[in-house]
Formats: C-alpha cells, structure tokens, sequence
C-alpha cells in the first residue's frame, strides 16, 4: 500500500511539472501591438535645444551637436526595420505616428585621472520627448517627457587599463542607437 501512495505521489509530482513547463509563463517575444497596429510613420525629429539658455553650474556640460535630430531620425526608422514588429511607411499609410523632439545633449565626465584632472571618462547623454498617436482614431497612445539614450566612453587610458578608448563620434552614435533600441522597446512592448 505504502508502494502505490509513494508511486501516486511521484506520478503526481511529474505530471504537475509536466504541464507547469508545457503552459509556461506566458512569456512571448511577439508585439503587445500585434494584430492591431502594423505600421508607423516616424516624423523628421525636430532639434529643441535651447542653445541660448543662460550657462550654470547644472547645465555646463549641455551641448549642441548640428544635425544629431537628423541622425536619431534615421536610426529610430532602422531600428523599426530591425525589430519587424511594426513597418516603417508612408505618413498616410501608416496606423501610428512617432513624434519626436530633441531636447538635450550632454557629455557629462564620470572620472578623472588619479594625478591630473583630465577626464578619462565621459557619458553620452541625448534627451527626447516622444509621443505615439493612433493615426486612424487620432488619440495619443503614450507620451514620454526627457526619454533617455546614453553611452560612455573613455578618452584617455592607463597602461594596466582593459577598457578600450573610442572617439567622441563613435560614442554619439553608440548613444543614439541606444535611444534607438530603447524607443522601439517602448512602442512594441508596452510594459
């Protein structure tokens, strides 16, 4: 009798695996957009940098970079076509627009040289504001105010240091494709 529970208790066991693996978590890597939204125009980026604003001590290491809406406009369009989950077309062909403004680019420095005050390291930060809108009901889907890419980079490295030193180009364009990648995320997971 003992053998059968024992045998029945194990059964149990691997049966209740058996389907907790099969059924999953619901975990897909498919859209949250999926089936209702196929496509997206995404507008030309407008620059909103105040260039004029007064310097202080919070924003001295807010710069302007000419054409970075140009080049965050084609990155977010490549990234789209990566991603698959949603065709970049056409303004009136699309079910979703992207509207999208630059309002900040800093290069912060995260550390220094030990005996000098050099900067060794800096952050790459570029801001956006960003809205989705439904073109067919004309509503907006979601707004984000300050949406953030960033990439660091060091300048200058020591003989012992692993890190690898990049230009100031490389790490913009490392930090777009971040704001890029995070933009798409945003549309089509919707978390």
């Amino acid at each position: 009798m003992k053998n059968k529970i024992l045998f029945f208790l194990c059964l149990t066991s691997v049966f209740s695996l058996l389907s907790t693996v099969l059924s999953g978590c619901g975990y897909t890597t498919r859209s949250m957009l999926y089936g209702k939204y196929d496509s997206i125009y995404i507008t030309p980026f407008l620059n909103k940098v105040d260039v004029t604003q007064e310097s202080f001590s919070a924003n001295k290491y807010r710069i302007y970079r000419p054409m970075l809406e140009t080049d965050i406009t084609k990155k977010v369009i490549n990234r789209y076509l990566f991603d698959g989950n949603l065709k970049p077309v056409k303004e009136d062909q699309a079910d979703l627009v992207l509207k999208g403004e630059l309002v900040e680019y800093r290069k912060d420095p995260l550390s220094y040289t030990s005996n000098t005050e050099d900067v060794t390291e800096y952050r790459i930060n570029i801001y956006v504001n960003l809205s989705l809108w439904d073109k067919k009901e004309n509503k907006l889907v979601w707004e984000e105010k300050n949406f953030n890419g960033n990439y660091s980079y060091f300048t200058n490295l020591d003989a012992n240091s692993s890190n690898i030193k990049i230009s100031e180009g490389t790490a913009v364009n490392n930090a777009i494709e971040d704001l890029a990648r995070r933009i798409v995320e945003r549309t089509v997971e919707q978390w």
